[in-house]
C-alpha cells in the first residue's frame, strides 16, 4: 500500500466534443440521433408539442395528470402487464411535461431499444386512461400540491409569475398548476388533451451506440399510426419591464423567515445574448462564489443561500433572485440584494470574477454531457429552440472566450433593477412597514 501525502494538482482540462448528430425522416416523423460508441445503455425520447402551454385556462395541470397516467396501462395491457413488459426489456419509462414539450423517455440496453420505443409509443398514443385511474392520479397530484403549497416558496413563485406574465394567458399560472386548478381537471379534460396533442408524430431523440440500433425501425416504432403535421411555433412574448419596482406581499402569519422572489422579464432561450447573460448571472448569483451569496450569506449572515439566474423557455424568459432570510432582517436583505443587482447592471463584472464563471460554466457543461439521458436532453434543446446541430461545440468555446466587455454589456442590457417585482412571503404584520421603501405594496392572497 502506498500512502499519498501530497494532494494531486489539477491537470489540464480534457477536450470535449459533443457527439455528431444524425437526422432521418421516416414513417411520418423525424429521428434525431447522437452516436455514443460503446455505450450499452441507450435512451430514446419521444418529443411532442403537448406542453403545459397548451392547457385550457382553469385546468392547469392537465398535461401533468396525463403524464402520470401513462404508466397506468394501455388499451392493450393493464398496468401490471405493461410494467412486466418494460421490466422484460430492462427498460424504464419517464414521462414529463414542461413549458415547451411533453416528453416520453425510455432507457434500455441498445439492442432492445426498438422494443422499448414501441412500449413508450404505446403508452403515449394509446394510454388506457380508465376514469378511475385518472381520478386517482389527479387526486394524488392535488394532495401532493397541497403539501407543497403549505411550505414557503410555491405561493411566492406563483405570485411572481402571475405578475410578470399577467397579460400572457397560460404563462401567468404555475407550470404544473395549483391545488385548485388540478382539482378541476376532469377525465374529459385529460381525454381531450390527449386527442388534441398526443397523436401527432413528433420527434424521436435517440442517444447510445447507434451501431446497435436501426433508426428506421425506431422511427416505425415511434410514429406508427400517427397523423398530422407539426404545429407552427408561436413567436416570443416580448420583454415588457415596468418602469419602477413594486412589492407583492404574501402573508404567512407567524413565519420566522421571509421568502424572497425578485424578478423581471427577460428574452427567450434562443436569444443571441444567452452566453453573456448566463455568465453575468453566474457572477451575480449563479454560484456559491457569487456576489449575492458572498454579501447576503457570508458577510451579512441573513440566509443560508441566495441564487440569481435567468430561466428561459421557447417563448419567454425571466430573471429571478430567490432566497429565504430571517424575518428580522427582511428589509436589509432586500436592500442589499437590490444594491448588488444595480451595481452589476451599472458597472459590469471584473476579469477575476468572469474567469471563475467561464471555467465553471464550461466545466459544468462538459460534466453534464456524460450520459445518454443528458445528451438526449441536449438534443431536445436543439429541437425546441431551433438551434443548429453544432450548437454545443460552439457553446463551450463561447463560454471560455467571452470577454469582460461582452458580459458587462449583457448585464447592462438585460438586468433591470428599476423594474423589478419584489415578492415577499412572510409575516405581513411584522415586515410590512419596512418594505414600503421598495415600492408600492400590494397584498396577494393565493
Amino acid at each position: 500500500m502506498t500512502l499519498i501525502t501530497v494532494r494531486p494538482e489539477p491537470g489540464a482540462a480534457r477536450p470535449y466534443a459533443f457527439p455528431a448528430v444524425r437526422r432521418i425522416s421516416a414513417h411520418g416523423g423525424t429521428v434525431i440521433a447522437a452516436h455514443l460508441p460503446g455505450q450499452v445503455l441507450a435512451t430514446a425520447v419521444l418529443l411532442l408539442d403537448a406542453s403545459a402551454a397548451r392547457e385550457t385556462e382553469g385546468r392547469e395541470g392537465t398535461a401533468t395528470v396525463l403524464a402520470k397516467c401513462l404508466e397506468e396501462g394501455t388499451t392493450a395491457r393493464d398496468s401490471a402487464a405493461y410494467a412486466l413488459a418494460l421490466e422484460g426489456l430492462g427498460a424504464e419509462l419517464s414521462p414529463s411535461v414542461d413549458w415547451d414539450s411533453f416528453r416520453v423517455g425510455v432507457a434500455a440496453p441498445a439492442p432492445l431499444l426498438a422494443g422499448a420505443v414501441r412500449l413508450a409509443a404505446e403508452a403515449a398514443r394509446t394510454p388506457k386512461l380508465d376514469p378511475a385511474d385518472v381520478i386517482r392520479v389527479r387526486d394524488d397530484e392535488v394532495a401532493a400540491l397541497k403539501m407543497d403549497w403549505a411550505q414557503p416558496g410555491p405561493r411566492a413563485d406563483a405570485a411572481l409569475r402571475a405578475d410578470l406574465f399577467a397579460a400572457d394567458g397560460r404563462y401567468r399560472r404555475p407550470l404544473h398548476g395549483d391545488p385548485a386548478s388540478v382539482a378541476a381537471v376532469s377525465v374529459d379534460d385529460v381525454l381531450e388533451f390527449h386527442r388534441s396533442w398526443m397523436l401527432r408524430p413528433g420527434v424521436l431523440l435517440v442517444t447510445g451506440d447507434l451501431d446497435e440500433v436501426d433508426l428506421d425501425v425506431l422511427a416505425e416504432a415511434a410514429f406508427a399510426g400517427t397523423s398530422g403535421g407539426l404545429v407552427a411555433p408561436e413567436g416570443p412574448l416580448g420583454v415588457p419591464v415596468p418602469t419602477r419596482p413594486h412589492v407583492l406581499l404574501v402573508d404567512r402569519p407567524g413565519s420566522v423567515q421571509s421568502t424572497l422572489r425578485l424578478g423581471h422579464r427577460a428574452p427567450e432561450r434562443a436569444t443571441p445574448d444567452y452566453v453573456p447573460m448566463t455568465l453575468a448571472a453566474t457572477v451575480l448569483g449563479g454560484a456559491f462564489t457569487s456576489r449575492l451569496n458572498h454579501q447576503i450569506r457570508e458577510v451579512k449572515g441573513y440566509t443560508y443561500g441566495i441564487r440569481g439566474s435567468y430561466g428561459m423557455t421557447r417563448r419567454a424568459g425571466r430573471f429571478e433572485v430567490a432566497a429565504s432570510v430571517q424575518t428580522a432582517v427582511t428589509g436589509p436583505a432586500v436592500r442589499d440584494t437590490l444594491h448588488e443587482i444595480a451595481e452589476t447592471q451599472a458597472t459590469g463584472v471584473t476579469e477575476a470574477e468572469l474567469d471563475v464563471a467561464r471555467s465553471w460554466r464550461a466545466g459544468q457543461l462538459s460534466v453534464e454531457m456524460q450520459t445518454p439521458g443528458a445528451i438526449a436532453g441536449a438534443l431536445a434543446t436543439l429541437v425546441v429552440h431551433g438551434l443548429p446541430d453544432d450548437y454545443y461545440e460552439r457553446l463551450r468555446r463561447e463560454y471560455l472566450e467571452a470577454t469582460v466587455e461582452q458580459v458587462s454589456a449583457a448585464a447592462a442590457k438585460h438586468l433591470a433593477p428599476g423594474g423589478l417585482t419584489l415578492v415577499v412571503e412572510g409575516d405581513a404584520a411584522v415586515i410590512r412597514d419596512e418594505l414600503a421603501e421598495f415600492g408600492e405594496i400590494t397584498d396577494v392572497d393565493l
